[in-house]
């Protein structure tokens, strides 16, 4: 399909218009496509010619309209930090329409009516961070937001320097947030507000729910359910979201809004990625917590539509489920096929000693999903305490009826190579700001494929010195 006869669809302006504000974008000076998602290009009906197409890049800038497209900012309210902010909305996102499965929206396209101070603008350093780990996410299984393609541009745009101006072009299969129901139950009028929602969320997302007596119920337990998962597969892969407010989770239950993110290396459950997290509010080991914290703000929000009370009890219920799921996620990537009444204690003790040790996470399950046991103890010294460890783990796999090749080659579709550390993206940056987007590209690769050998990068794949390990980003972008 060319970029002429690429059409969308925007059902989100059928809703009161309380919920968005109609826009434009402001376009960048001399746009270059750094990259585009073929992948997911495929998906929405494009070809690579299409990518390449200098209307594709118009589109990004906003300078050529695809059929059917009316842009638009939505209205989101949230918790930030804890504290309760009614005026948040899409400040610089700009939402195109769907096709196919997807909603499309430009990050970085400039001013809207929530922007309130803001430029509207994003950074080409956020931008191409964002590109490469929801793919890196996708990639993993984690349930996440997409990006088509990024721009580079000579709009200069200032944060703490002086930055290259960059649009994302972002998909995904729902833009709507638990925020934007605490939009909806503001002022007067909120089961209105709150059924107008509820119902655009069943048509967009939970089909299968619309026709069910207690179909509003039923919808947070599943927004509850689909959070549980999300969670509880950051928590395994190692993922440092970073800013968790209420307006930053989905209600698809999806990964939303990459900022100051990180991926674990030196193991730290107490590890906080922000800079701006002074309190450490979102911090590794409380991810978990925060999201229930979100649900229960998310509870009262649908009180209009719902009893809240059942709502609340069931959110409540959140960490007991996470943990069932998190010791799921965790036995498979440690070979375990069958259930045994230890292994969450054995899980926890190795935890313990990942913290003890500051054992590097992601290289360690690969190590192990090898059998390479006298490589990690020759890498972490010979610390008893992981010597033990390993001994009670081998004691674990040789009880079970499978054989070793089978267990190792499931574990290797689950441990990945790979995962794109901070300082691996801040070599793509260093060169993509002086215009060399080679790296990107192989990047790409990598974050698309990261069970993959790739021999040609294995450097990547090792440990990096403490001091780079150490890398954290703010929120500004």
């Amino acid at each position: 399909m060319s970029m002429q006869s690429f059409t969308l669809t925007t059902d989100f302006l059928a809703l009161h218009s309380k919920f968005y504000h109609l826009t434009s974008s402001m376009p960048l000076k001399n746009p270059k496509l750094a990259s585009s998602n073929l992948a997911l290009a495929k998906e929405l009906g494009l070809n690579e010619q299409a990518l390449l197409s200098s209307e594709f890049v118009e589109f990004m800038n906003g300078t050529f309209q695809a059929k059917g497209s009316i842009p638009h900012a939505m209205a989101y309210a949230g918790h930030q930090f804890g504290y309760f902010v009614p005026n948040l909305g899409d400040g610089r996102a700009i939402n195109l329409g769907k096709v196919q499965s997807y909603n499309l929206q430009l990050k970085g396209a400039g001013k809207t009516a929530y922007s309130r101070e803001a430029d509207g603008r994003a950074v080409l350093r956020s931008s191409i961070r964002e590109y490469l780990m929801s793919e890196a996410m996708y990639a993993l299984g984690v349930p996440t937001t997409r990006v088509l393609g990024i721009l580079s541009s000579d709009t200069s745009v200032f944060r703490e320097r002086e930055e290259r101006g960059s649009i994302v072009l972002r998909a995904a299969s729902s833009w709507i947030r638990f925020g934007s129901f605490e939009f909806s139950y503001l002022g007067q009028g909120k089961k209105e507000s709150v059924t107008l929602l509820a119902d655009f969320v069943l048509q967009e997302s939970y089909q299968h729910l619309k026709e069910r007596q207690n179909c509003y119920s039923e919808l947070f337990i599943e927004v509850v359910d689909k959070t549980v998962e999300l969670i509880a597969r950051w928590q395994s892969v190692g993922f440092m979201h970073g800013v968790m407010n209420s307006d930053n989770m989905s209600i698809a239950g999806l990964t939303l809004d990459y900022g100051p993110f990180a991926f674990m290396e030196r193991f730290d459950k107490s590890k906080v990625c922000n800079t701006s997290d002074y309190d450490g509010r979102y911090s590794f080991e409380n991810q978990p917590f925060i999201a229930q914290w979100n649900l229960l703000m998310l509870a009262k929000a649908f009180s209009p539509i719902a009893e809240q009370k059942p709502l609340e009890e069931y959110a409540n219920l959140f960490m007991v489920k996470y943990k069932k799921r998190y010791l799921q996620l965790m036995s498979q990537k440690l070979g375990f096929d069958t259930k045994e009444e230890g292994d969450g204690a054995l899980v926890a003790e190795l935890l313990s000693v990942l913290q003890k040790c500051e054992i590097d996470y992601t290289p360690f399950f690969y190590k192990l999903s090898h059998a390479r046991f006298d490589e990690i103890i020759a890498t972490e010294g010979e610390v008893q305490e992981l010597k033990t460890w390993l001994e009670k783990y081998e004691k674990r796999v040789l009880n079970q009826e499978s054989q070793e090749s089978e267990r190792l080659e499931c574990m290797q579709k689950i441990n990945p190579k790979y995962v794109l550390k901070n300082s691996m993206l801040q070599e793509v940056i260093e060169l993509a700001e002086q215009g060399d987007f080679s790296l990107l590209e192989r990047m790409l690769q990598i974050a698309q494929n990261p069970f993959d050998e790739h021999k040609e990068f294995e450097r990547y794949a090792l440990s990096v010195p403490k001091e780079l390990s150490e890398i954290r980003c703010s929120c500004s972008s």
